[in-house]
């Protein structure tokens, strides 16, 4: 995907029309889709004993070279072998982010090389990952401590205990591509939001939470959606019918009450309900500059975020090496204009069914025509792909057992 430019990130907003500007500048950079970028995030567990609690040294020593400085600030947080970078979430979720691709079967070999990496780093230390979205053993525990996750935790405790869930039990799956060239932009901005919920359904994992069933196809989607919808509703819904995507992400943005407020001390708790826009009007003791604002972006959490290219967030992580099967159907699904037309056609009636796809999955029968839908128009995109025949055929076949559980689902 094409990347921000080097902007001065020291530049104080003096005003909102600032804010506007800078947010327009950063938030998609259009041009032709030429790459696509997957990031992984498991729960970790001890191998012998899945309910044990896994410490923040035990993962330091796991990871050595490759720990994140919020794990160990003297670490040189080397990268796997193939690029991808190594982050711990504060329930000591492991995450890694593949360096964007030109091709999916160059993105797939990578990936695979360094998740192999990241597993053999782990088992050594007797530990392994998970594959669900939601911990189905253990009750949500802080891990990582620093000055964000603790005012993070503090004002999501405001509105209930769905945001320790979030920070300390889940595991998602991202998809990252290129916002398009410019007349492309508003259709796969909707397109990477309608084919959300059939999606989030197909691919649901997260089933069970601390040993118990949680009642929900994606418990994990379902502690999202309960934080706080200022900072985790969809920016586009189907009501959207001349929707500007970025003039609704900038008003998103300035709507959004701060989550932190970086400085010297370790306590980054913000003033309650104050706005970013709040902040620039001159709510805090200083005025905001343009690194505040792509902080406060970090800290939005919407099932599609716009960081120059499209972060599709609203996946679980998958068990194994099932996490090629939904990176390659979104892959195929924007790979072609008339495709990504045609998906936005097939999912738009159900765009906004997120919390059904999370409570039941497949089960519920206009999203399960969804999906089944979007399956054969991955799978007529597939060949246009240039998948390795190996890689191709598997992925296949995996795509039509998925479309066979779709099929099912809406008998």
């Amino acid at each position: 995907m094409v990347m921000s430019p080097e902007l001065d990130r020291a530049t104080v907003l003096a005003d909102e029309t600032a804010a506007r500007g800078h947010l327009a500048r950063i938030c998609f950079k259009t041009g032709p889709p030429t790459l696509t970028g997957v990031e992984l995030e498991w729960t970790v567990h001890d191998a012998a004993d899945p309910t044990r609690p896994v410490g923040r040294e035990r993962l330091r020593e796991a990871l050595g070279r490759h720990s994140p400085v919020t794990l160990d600030p003297t670490a040189p947080a080397d990268e796997l072998r193939h690029g991808a970078a190594v982050t711990v979430e504060p329930g000591g979720q492991v995450e890694i982010s593949a360096p964007p691709q030109p091709s999916i079967a160059a993105l797939v070999l990578a990936t695979e090389a360094d998740v192999a990496e990241l597993r053999a780093l782990l088992d050594a230390a007797g530990l392994v990952l998970g594959g669900t979205g939601m911990d189905p053993w253990r009750s949500p525990r802080p891990v990582v401590d620093t000055p964000r996750y603790r005012a993070m935790r503090g004002v999501f405790d405001r509105r209930g205990p769905a945001g320790r869930t979030m920070m300390y039990s889940t595991a998602g799956l991202q998809v990252c591509l290129d916002a398009g060239e410019p007349e492309q932009l508003a259709r796969r901005w909707a397109a990477a939001h309608a084919v959300g919920p059939p999606l989030l359904a197909a691919f649901a994992t997260a089933d069970r939470h601390a040993g118990r069933p949680t009642g929900w196809a994606s418990a994990r989607m379902a502690a999202w959606l309960a934080i706080d919808p200022a900072r985790t509703r969809p920016v586009w819904s189907p009501a959207d019918a001349e929707h500007d995507p970025v003039a609704a992400w900038t008003e998103y943005v300035l709507a959004a009450p701060l989550l932190c407020v970086r400085g010297d001390r370790p306590d980054w708790s913000p003033p309650a309900g104050v706005t970013f826009a709040d902040w620039v009007a001159g709510a805090l003791p200083r005025p905001p500059t343009t690194d505040d604002l792509e902080y406060h972006v970090s800290t939005l959490f919407p099932p599609v975020r716009p960081r120059g290219y499209l972060e599709l967030r609203y996946l679980d992580a998958q068990p194994a090496r099932e996490w090629t099967v939904p990176l390659v159907v979104l892959a195929a699904l924007f790979a072609d204009p008339s495709t990504t037309r045609d998906a936005l056609a097939a999912a738009g009636p159900v765009a906004d069914r997120w919390h059904a796809a999370a409570r039941r999955g497949l089960a519920e029968r206009p999203l399960a025509v969804a999906a089944a839908t979007l399956f054969d128009l991955a799978l007529t995109a597939l060949p246009g792909l240039d998948l390795p025949a190996g890689l191709h055929d598997e992925t296949r076949r995996a795509i039509r057992r998925r479309r066979a559980a779709a099929e099912r689902g809406h008998r």
